[in-house]
This record gives structure tokens, sequence and C-alpha cells, in this order.
């Protein structure tokens, strides 16, 4: 059974504890065992096990940091919506989760069937994405690209 499986199947609410502990985890994850005790009124070792916990069941499925793309040398952003082929999605999938980029791919419901959010140098780039490598995808039949002119990451209420 694969990571992912278990997850789902031993998928239960969180408690108001867990529910802080993943707030606050959301905001800084590099905050400290101890200040997350702290901030949620429960022992360094509680907050240890609960911490643990959560990412033993895959509600917490790693820690990363925000980025300002701009910043970054990434001055490009774009949504790319798809059309594939009936039943390629983990074929187009693995090919997509390979682009220089690429930071979240998301099967949707409704006019397209993927949506995919890139992040290039420039335009340029962007151009040579789409066109040499997502459109070169066999099962890709159709692309549309929306510009991204300005992204906000949101952050869980305090």
């Amino acid at each position: 059974m694969s990571g992912d499986q278990l997850a789902s199947n031993s998928a239960r609410p969180l408690d108001p504890i867990d529910t802080a502990i993943v707030r606050l985890l959301r905001l800084d994850g590099r905050a400290s065992v101890r200040s997350v005790a702290e901030q949620v009124h429960i022992s360094r070792a509680n907050a240890y096990a609960r911490i643990n916990r959560l990412v033993e069941d895959g509600v917490i499925r790693g820690f990363t940091a925000r980025v300002d793309h701009e910043r970054a040398g990434q001055g490009a952003s774009a949504y790319v919506t798809l059309k594939i082929v009936q039943d390629s999605w983990r074929t187009v999938r693995a090919e997509l989760e390979r682009l220089p980029g690429a930071t979240h791919i998301a099967l949707v419901s409704g006019d397209f069937d993927v949506l995919l959010l890139v992040h290039t140098a420039d335009n340029r780039a962007l151009r040579e994405l789409v066109l040499t490598r997502i459109q070169a995808i066999p099962e890709v039949l159709s692309t549309r690209t929306l510009l991204v002119f300005e992204e906000t990451d949101l952050l869980p209420e305090e």
C-alpha cells in the first residue's frame, strides 16, 4: 500500500490542537517544537508526537519555503490549461512533473483536464516551455496559457 493510499484510508478529522499545529507550521515551517508547544499550550513531547503523527498520517506532506519567484529570477508566471487524451492522466502528470518551473499540477473538471502553474525567467522561456515541451507530449490535445500579472500566497487565518 502506498503512502497516498495509507493516508486516504486513515483520514480522520483533526482536533483543535492538531489544527492549530498545522496552521502554525503553514505560517512558519521552521518553527521549533518548543515554539509550537508553547503557542498551542501543550508539552514539547506532546507537540513532537503530534507533529510526527501528522507527518506519518500524510496530513503534513513536507516543509517548504515560500518563494518570491520574481526575485528568484522567474519573472513570468502562467497557468496553462491542458486537454488530454482520456485515461492519460498518470502519463501526462509524470511528464509535467519533470518540467522546469512547474510548481502545481491538478487534474480538474470542466472545460479542460489539467491545470498547471509554471514560473519561467521571461515570456520567451514561457513560450518555449509551452510550445516545445508541453505541446510535444503526445497525450496533450491542446493548451491555453493564462499569464499571471500578480499573485498572492494566502496564509491561514490567525
